[in-house]
């Protein structure tokens, strides 16, 4: 802990991120205009002091709507991350507890998954579903599941050999225990470090879905629908598709960020490659 507040690229990381976070959750008690309230005869409008970030085509506040999309947004990649965790993780730590034949079956099939081009699978999935942020939501669990199978499977076979693993099943502790109280506390570090940069990335997946339509519908804010209506109006008012844009750049980078910063705290080789550099 006196390491990860020593850092200052991760304390500006966690303070960039949870500004955000805090300003999508509390949208409703901030103030903001009402991001579905339509003034026509406000259309289009550049920013001004009404509209800090102008209007969109249909008189909508742009920076409610943008702060209302982040939250969409938020809400979808974080269910999105959160059911890949716990499907691939428990996956890959099966696989690498049990290994045998249950490993070879189970990882040749995430192997599958994780063979087909991520953007494809999951419009696969949504256009079996049907296009909404829940079927975005579990198409993107889908296509990150077999990422985590695989990124906690690795550092669990290590562990599955180490001393007190192998002390703990000789007195005769439960697959269970062994699981939950030696294995995987010392994979928190991992579990940090890619939830925070998968959701980074999901993010910008979640925005391709909705720029195509195949994410949130409206009237529902949401960055990449925010987009994909702006650009028909470029040449008028390229406010809404500007911001729009850029909170998806911000949101996304944030996310990085934050978990670039937690790899290099919590990574032993790269803390004692940095000491040995001072």
């Amino acid at each position: 802990m006196r390491g990860l507040m020593k850092n200052k690229l991760l304390a500006f990381a966690a303070v960039f991120v949870v500004v955000q976070v805090v300003l999508a959750l509390a949208a409703p008690w901030l103030g903001f205009q009402d991001p579905f309230k339509q003034i026509m005869v406000q259309r289009i409008k550049p920013p001004n002091a009404m509209n800090l970030l102008g209007t969109d085509q249909l008189g909508r506040d742009v920076l409610s709507r943008i702060i209302w999309g982040a939250r969409t947004s938020l809400f979808t990649t974080s269910t999105a991350v959160g059911l890949a965790l716990i499907a691939g993780g428990s996956i890959g730590l099966a696989a690498a507890f049990y290994r045998g034949w249950f490993d070879r079956i189970v990882m040749r099939l995430m192997d599958v998954l994780f063979a087909f081009p991520i953007l494809l699978l999951a419009i696969g999935v949504i256009a079996v579903l049907g296009p909404n942020a829940w079927s975005a939501a579990i198409a993107i669990a889908i296509v990150y599941t077999p990422i985590f199978a695989r990124l906690l499977r690795g550092p669990a076979l290590v562990l599955c050999e180490a001393e007190y693993v192998l002390g703990a099943r000789a007195v005769g502790a439960s697959d269970v225990r062994i699981i939950f109280s030696h294995i995987l506390p010392n994979l928190i570090s991992v579990i940090l470090v890619q939830t925070s940069i998968l959701l980074s990335a999901a993010i910008l997946v979640e925005a391709s879905l909705s720029f195509l339509g195949l994410g949130a519908q409206p009237p529902t804010p949401s960055l990449g629908l925010m987009l994909s209506e702006g650009r028909n109006f470029l040449l008028l008012s390229p406010w809404p598709a500007v911001f729009a844009g850029i909170a998806i750049l911000l949101l996304s980078f944030g996310f990085n960020l934050l978990g670039d910063a937690l790899r290099d705290t919590l990574d032993p080789r790269l803390r004692d490659a940095e000491g040995a550099r001072r």
